[in-house]
């Protein structure tokens, strides 16, 4: 066994990727490492996400042009994190990337993450503003992170404003209804192709909503899935 490392987040953090969870990869639950094909070459996993507005300001100030900005600056991140603390650390980014994970599960174990009734994560601290940015299979020895028990801020919210913002009625019912969900973005004139209606209604954390910009960026790659998927 390698000695202790110490985690340094700074670079990340000035990034925008201000999410981190480190977990060692023989604690975490069979049905995530079953989907991990290279975890038997590293010891540890690193979940990486952002919160709020920072990361989209890092990636404009990066001048990146690319259909996918935010993965290409999350990638050369993480390279630049690797190359100037730990250069000869052996390492491999699963996400962004082909390979399948449980972000959501992960998310779950790292603290990060309760379902919303529009189906995309919500915590008390940054509301529905964060997202899971990379999945980093390393053979390290950090210290593996604590998640903070915390329980959704959605069983405390009164009347659940996102459930009647949500013009396609998608979750009005039991359950979220993704084929009414599709059926209205895939309207010409519909008022979700480049954004979530019933998202922009929850209260929580709203100091934390990304710029228009991009939210337009983020539905409308989620609109060239629905249109390639569901034509």
């Amino acid at each position: 066994m390698s000695p202790a490392q110490v985690f340094d987040p700074s670079l990340l953090d000035a990034a925008g990727l201000n999410l981190q969870a480190i977990f060692n990869i023989a604690d975490l639950p069979p049905e995530i490492t079953g989907k991990l094909e290279a975890a038997p070459s590293f010891r540890q996993l690193l979940l990486l996400g952002h919160g709020g507005k920072r990361l989209w300001q890092a990636v404009k100030a990066a001048g990146i042009e690319s259909p996918d900005p935010i993965d290409d600056f999350t990638l050369a991140t993480v390279r630049r994190w690797f190359a100037e603390h730990w250069p000869e650390q052996p390492y491999q980014v699963i996400y962004p990337g082909p390979q399948a994970i449980g972000l959501q599960a992960l998310g779950q174990l790292a603290g990060w993450h309760h379902a919303s009734p529009f189906m995309v994560g919500i915590n008390q601290t940054w509301g529905s503003w964060y997202a899971y940015r990379a999945v980093v299979l390393a053979d390290s020895n950090f210290a593996p992170s604590v998640a903070r028990p915390e329980t959704s801020p959605c069983t405390a919210c009164p009347g659940r404003p996102c459930i009647s913002a949500c013009p396609a009625g998608a979750l009005a019912g039991e359950a979220f209804s993704l084929e009414k969900c599709i059926a209205w973005r895939r309207q010409s004139d519909s008022s979700c192709r480049s954004t979530c209606l019933a998202r922009l209604a929850c209260p929580v954390a709203s100091e934390h909503r990304y710029p228009v910009e991009q939210i337009r960026h983020s539905y409308g790659i989620s609109q060239r899935m629905i249109e390639q998927y569901y034509p």
